[in-house]
């Protein structure tokens, strides 16, 4: 007869309460989508109320949200676009019987791609996060990973170019244009995009036969293919800076020394309803139970909204203190600064840093910028000093600028040019710095140069 006993085991879920699942959704709001989310809030919680009116002006909302003809007063208000990450959680949530795990990782996946479509975190950083969480991190992130890049938009959730095109290639390919599927050209697609996209790079079409050991009319048919693909996945998805661009911080010189503030413009003041609050007060209890809910849901959101702008003007104070060059000299001067520093210096986890920089700008003489541009790796330089990689980033920027656009700089000359200023980095890295400045490969900028020459 088998044996029966008790047995009890320790271990950690990936779960939040409600009110941490709010604090977190109302921390990564930007400026205007909070304003969405305070309206959406009065309108469902009669205990909340506004003690002043809206201070975001509708000429910035009109702007940015409701472009409508002259002649549109007489239609339906148009529905608020869709957003990429409302259109891949739609695509989730139509999955049958996904674990819990997967999807809760393909979420966080979601959350960490930038503008492009691209997994703008680093992988081993997020493998890293959920490591306390999940048996086999690695191998149940790239599971979920695959399982992103599967979705539409086609090369979503690519982590560089290559990756990107080799999607586009894998999925877009056999749904529109099925007469490449098995032929000799994909097959060599796929090659080119995995091992030999920086020798395309140079436009030396010879070399790139000899290596996939093919003619060089084939090399121009694959390449005339690559450049029908999107670069940017997201594109569609992705609204311009200026029309959202709302600053929660503003940076001001006071007695020489930059200091940040937070924007009073952006900020909802928000209480709770007097009147109801007293109806509640004087009820017995278990009365009202429907106003006790709300009451506790309004000071709730209460809360949720001013930690959101503390912990974002905490984040901007180190910051701001960390880079006082840049306000001075730009994007040259950038400081090295991490996520895992800021987080360590407040005692928080690096996922708040990123929820609380992401799409939260800050007002500065050089601009609004986004406050996430202000972090980046450490590189050391010939003279001993460290710059940061976004310095060379705007170097890589300068130089790019500086080119002649019918001989455009290759990833390698690239290379070469920065080390004669002493900054020593891999030709990937160049590649992987091109890319965050969404400048295309030097063979796609002399083909659109030479188009452009055409046109013209």
């Amino acid at each position: 007869m088998a044996s029966q006993f008790l047995e009890l085991r320790t271990g950690q879920n990936l779960t939040m309460t409600p009110a941490l699942q709010q604090s977190l959704k109302v921390l990564q709001l930007s400026a205007l989508d909070l304003e969405e989310e305070v309206v959406k809030a009065l309108d469902d919680n009669p205990m909340l109320e506004r003690t002043e009116a809206v201070a975001i002006t509708a000429t910035i909302t009109s702007s940015a949200r409701q472009r409508q003809d002259d002649d549109s007063n007489d239609r339906p208000e148009s529905a608020q676009p869709i957003t990429l990450r409302d259109h891949l959680l739609e695509q989730l949530g139509v999955i049958r019987n996904l674990p819990k795990t997967e999807s809760i990782l393909v979420k966080i996946l979601i959350e960490n791609l930038d503008e492009s479509g691209w997994l703008s975190e680093d992988f081993d950083e997020i493998v890293e996060l959920i490591s306390r969480y999940v048996d086999e991190p690695t191998t149940a992130l790239q599971g979920a990973l695959e399982r992103l890049q599967t979705f539409d938009p086609c090369g979503v959730g690519a982590r560089n170019l290559a990756e990107c095109l080799d999607l586009q290639l894998t999925y877009w390919v056999p749904e529109h244009w099925p007469e490449w599927v098995g032929t000799p050209e994909l097959a060599l697609a796929h090659k080119l995009c995995r091992q030999h996209l920086s020798v395309l790079a140079t436009g030396n079409t010879g070399r790139l036969a000899n290596l996939l050991q093919t003619d060089e009319a084939m090399i121009r048919r694959i390449h005339a293919l690559l450049l029908k693909f999107n670069p940017r996945p997201a594109s569609d998805w992705t609204t311009p800076e200026a029309d959202y661009a709302v600053p929660d911080v503003i940076v001001r010189k006071v007695n020489s020394t930059w200091v940040p503030m937070l924007n009073e413009a952006v900020m909802p003041k928000l209480r709770i309803n007097t009147e109801y609050a007293h109806v509640l007060a004087e009820s017995k209890r278990g009365m009202h139970s429907e106003l006790t809910q709300k009451m506790q849901l309004a000071k709730g959101f209460i809360k949720s909204v001013g930690q959101r702008f503390d912990t974002i003007l905490r984040v901007s104070k180190i910051v701001v203190t960390h880079q006082q060059l840049f306000f001075e000299q730009g994007w040259g001067a950038v400081r090295p600064l991490t996520l895992r520093e800021v987080a360590t210096e407040l005692g928080m986890h690096e996922s708040t840093i990123s929820r609380a920089t992401t799409q939260k700008f800050i007002l500065t003489p050089m601009g609004t910028v986004e406050l996430k541009k202000f972090f980046s790796t450490s590189i050391n330089t010939d003279d001993g000093q460290n710059t940061s990689s976004t310095a060379i980033q705007s170097r890589i920027g300068q130089l790019i600028a500086q080119e002649n656009v019918l001989k455009p700089l290759s990833d390698a000359q690239l290379t070469v040019l920065l080390e004669k200023e002493g900054i020593h980095v891999a030709r990937r890295t160049i590649a992987k710095y091109r890319g965050s400045l969404r400048i295309p490969v030097a063979a796609l900028r002399k083909s659109q140069a030479g188009a452009q020459q055409c046109n013209e």
